[in-house]
């Protein structure tokens, strides 16, 4: 009996959430026609995407800095966003913290870091986006806006794969991966394909000779901050399957296909899910 009534005010809660954040058609479409990242979704997925961005709406607290006006625009574009990693697993995967702080343009983030010889320092760089273990998603409104789909960036998407990344702890490059969901890939199946593609990459990175290192900037589609740590490699590579998800098949499909099946989403159209099940 005591579960009948937690699952039926929960459903109570769900339903006064969808009334009470609903977006409004034309900023819900205006949204649609602004981002190509969702343009693999058909109406039924479009439609779950609507509710789900609401429920994190009602959720969520958003917020700006340096005076920066926030507006209903922001907030769905950056709620569907967010929400399209999510889209056929748990918004539940988002739980833990509240707050979205939105910024004009890049802010500046100071980390203290110790060095190989064990010496500390305190540095600075600037950043588009941020997302803390436990704490606020930050992002740069100005970055959140660059999204024609020319190349695999979406800044929203990179900071809450990162959340996705860091549901059980640190961010590693390795989310959780859930029975109901992922069966039959674990864990170890998931490490052997990403830990492989991600050793490759970086030997890709660490052999451009520095005189043709802009040219490979330009060029990959991959960008080479993904070098960095295994968990900028999952982030970046995750923009990729939703924002050129073709050419990232096309260039890294193993890679692909582990992703699709990570996220339960097929943007490129290859089959990958059916294959999965196979």
């Amino acid at each position: 009996m005591a579960n009948l009534l937690s699952r039926w005010f929960g459903a109570q809660r769900r339903e006064r959430a969808l009334r009470k954040y609903a977006i409004d058609d034309t900023l819900w479409q205006r949204t649609l026609d602004t981002y190509p990242c969702f343009g693999h979704l058909d109406d039924a997925d479009l439609g779950r995407l609507r509710e789900t961005a609401s429920l994190f709406i009602a959720q969520k607290e958003f917020s700006t800095a340096h005076d920066l006006e926030l507006t209903d625009a922001m907030i769905v574009s950056i709620a569907a966003q967010a929400c399209l990693p999510v889209l056929n697993l748990d918004l539940d995967l988002y739980r833990g913290w509240v707050g979205v702080i939105v910024y004009p343009g890049e802010f500046v983030i100071r980390k203290t870091v110790e060095d190989q010889d064990g010496v500390v320092h305190e540095i600075e760089h600037d950043a588009s986006g941020e997302a803390w273990e436990g704490g606020p998603v930050v992002l740069s409104w100005e970055d959140a806006q660059m999204v024609d789909g020319s190349d695999a960036y979406n800044v929203v998407i990179h900071e809450f794969a990162h959340k996705l990344d860091m549901v059980t702890g640190e961010a590693d490059g390795h989310p959780p991966l859930f029975r109901r969901w992922h069966a039959p890939l674990d864990t170890a199946a998931f490490a052997d394909i990403f830990d492989n593609a991600y050793d490759q990459f970086c030997a890709r990175v660490d052999a451009v000779p520095e005189r043709r290192w802009s040219r490979f900037e330009r060029e990959s589609l991959i960008d080479p901050y993904a070098a960095d740590h295994p968990s900028e490699f999952f982030a970046v590579c995750s923009e990729a399957l939703f924002v050129t998800p073709r050419a990232f098949e096309a260039e890294y499909p193993e890679l692909y296909r582990l992703l699709a099946r990570y996220y339960r989403q097929d943007p490129a159209g290859t089959g990958a899910l059916d294959s999965a099940r196979a």
